[in-house]
Order: C-alpha cells, then sequence, then structure tokens
C-alpha cells in the first residue's frame, strides 16, 4: 500500500501565527501589566461604608469573576442534567456534556471510594465541588480578555500615557509619564489570585474535615487532639501524648495557612511568570504562548493537589486514633 505523502501543515500554521504576533507586536506595542497582590478596585468610593462590621467594602475585580464563575457552574450543571436526562429517558446512552460531566464525576468517586471505603457518600460531595470549582476557577483566567479589559484610573505617581478611540474607550500606551498617567484596573481576575478567595475555601475544607471526623467518631473524635486515656496509667508517656494531641491541634488549624498560600502562591507566580517572559520577549509571541500552556498545567495539578489533600484529610478523620483502634480491636 502506497504510503501517504506527509504534509506538515501544522508547522505553516505555527510560523504564520509566530510572524503575525512579530508583526502586531510591532504596530500594537504590548504594555507591561502592573503586578498587584491585591484585587484592584474598579471604582473607588467603596459599596458600603461598614460593611457588617467590618469597615468598607469595594468592588474589587476578582467578584465579577466569581459571579461569572458561578453561572457558568450553574449553566453547564443545568444542561448537564438535561442531556443526562434525556439519555435516560431514550436509549441510556450519555451524549455531550453529559456524558463529559458523568465521566469526570465517575473518576472523581473512584478516586475517593479508593481512600475513605464506606465514607465515600459523606466526602464525595465536598471533594468533588472543591476540587471543581477551583479547577473551573485556575482555567477561566486564562480566557483572552481577562486582567487586560478593565478601566483606567489615575496613576498615583508613575503611570502610562493613553490614546483615546472615542466612546469612551482607550488604551494604554508603552510611554510612561510622572505625572497624568493612568494604570488599569481590570474588569476581570482570577478568583485564584485573590487571598480572600483561596481562605475562604481553605476555612471551609479544614471545618468540614472536623465536621466529617465528628460524624464518623462522635466525641471520641477529641481525643485526636486531647489525649488523657493514659495520663494516670502511665504518666510518662501519658504527658507525652497529649503534647503530641496538642501539636496535631496546631497542625490542623497550620492546615488553613497550608491551603491558602499554596493555592494563592503558585497561581500568583504564574501571572508574574508570564508577565516577566512576555516583558522581556517583547514582539517574539510563541513563547508567552507556551508559558501560558504551562500556566493551565499548573492550573490543573493546583486543583487537583487541593481537593487530593482535602478528601486525603477528611479520610483520615474517620480513622480512630491511636489507642481507640486497639479497643476497638
Amino acid at each position: 500500500m502506497e504510503q501517504e505523502k506527509r504534509r506538515p501543515w501544522r508547522r505553516w500554521v505555527v510560523l504564520v501565527l509566530m510572524i503575525a504576533g512579530f508583526v502586531l507586536g510591532g504596530i500594537f506595542v504590548p504594555v507591561q501589566p502592573e503586578i498587584a497582590v491585591a484585587a484592584e478596585k474598579l471604582i473607588l468610593e467603596p459599596i458600603s461604608e461598614n460593611f457588617l462590621g467590618l469597615g468598607p467594602l469595594y468592588l474589587v475585580n476578582t467578584l465579577p469573576t466569581l459571579a461569572v464563575t458561578l453561572f457558568l457552574l450553574v449553566l453547564i450543571a443545568f444542561f448537564a442534567n438535561r442531556s443526562l436526562k434525556t439519555s435516560q429517558n431514550t436509549d441510556l446512552v450519555p451524549r455531550g456534556i453529559g456524558n463529559v460531566v458523568e465521566a469526570i464525576l465517575e473518576m472523581l468517586y473512584n478516586l475517593t471510594e479508593g481512600s475513605a471505603g464506606k465514607y465515600t457518600k459523606m466526602i464525595f460531595p465536598w471533594f468533588a465541588t472543591i476540587m471543581i470549582y477551583v479547577l473551573f476557577a485556575n482555567l477561566l483566567k486564562l480566557i483572552p480578555g481577562f486582567e487586560s479589559i478593565g478601566v483606567l484610573h489615575h496613576a498615583h505617581g508613575e503611570g502610562h500615557a493613553i490614546a483615546e478611540w472615542g466612546g469612551g474607550w482607550s488604551n494604554l500606551l508603552p510611554q510612561k509619564v510622572e505625572e497624568g498617567g493612568y494604570v488599569l484596573a481590570p474588569f476581570f481576575r482570577g478568583i485564584s489570585v485573590d487571598l480572600n478567595f483561596t481562605a475562604s475555601l481553605a476555612i471551609i475544607s479544614v471545618v468540614m474535615i472536623q465536621v466529617i471526623g465528628f460524624r464518623a467518631q462522635g466525641l471520641g473524635y477529641l481525643s485526636k487532639f486531647f489525649n488523657t486515656r493514659r495520663m494516670f496509667k502511665v504518666p510518662f508517656f501519658g504527658a507525652m501524648d497529649f503534647l503530641v494531641g496538642l501539636l496535631e491541634l496546631i497542625s490542623e488549624i497550620s492546615k488553613i495557612l497550608s491551603f491558602a498560600f499554596r493555592l494563592f502562591g503558585n497561581m500568583f507566580a504564574g501571572i508574574v511568570l508570564v508577565a516577566i517572559v512576555a516583558g522581556l520577549l517583547g514582539k517574539i509571541s510563541i513563547l508567552p504562548a507556551m508559558v501560558m500552556m504551562f500556566e493551565l498545567f499548573v492550573g490543573v495539578i493546583q486543583a487537583f493537589v487541593f481537593g487530593m489533600l482535602t478528601m486525603v484529610f477528611m479520610a483520615q478523620a474517620t480513622q480512630g486514633h491511636g489507642g481507640e483502634e486497639h479497643a476497638e480491636h
């Protein structure tokens, strides 16, 4: 059989895109983004002067992203549910988005069952929800337009010059000015690079780990942190057990910091890496695109790590501790 001749058209597509990026990079010179740890304010005036007694509440650019994330997830869930119901009423063969969602949930359920055993149904909803939500939040910020289209504010100090397009639209210019310059506050910023979001998610995870521990073991779960069973029988080893329990308590609280800063740090480092590479290479556009692929990989891995750690800690919380296990045997 005559071998089909190879046509490496994909290489030509990449080459054309590289040339187009180089040309467009010379016409529309990219502006180095302002890297800020805190979320930027879209409106400088607070929405509420004293929100819940905690101080002023501002409309920051992670709140619209949070709303869009929730809306898209609800939309996906709606169409997946409709697809599964349609297949249930016809030939029982899932198709389209229902098939994709079912495959993902089945894989996550099998992972949970391998670690949690009979407590799978208790742990799986939290594990799957957290993992899917973090994955969606990490990948959403890779959409073009995120962190590049927004509101211009007067800079306090050095800023960028602008070119007006008309109709209230302008774009930043690479030229910097000492006074009268502008900075960009994007409409959307990835919520995974907002420490408020990662800390809130970490608190939810750690609190639910304790809730599942109490549901599985009852008040005996407290012996993990306040182990006094051998305090009077064997004073020395009993005191050591008690100190180890206190260390367990400190370790449990420190999980909040570990969860929050691991996700925030890795996703924020991705923004910095992309900005630095794009700034160093200038008009050469192919390598920043490759860095974005790396950012995609990091987003998937971080969602998996966050979800798996939550699931494993929940599974460990259902197990008896120390002397409690020996007593059961």
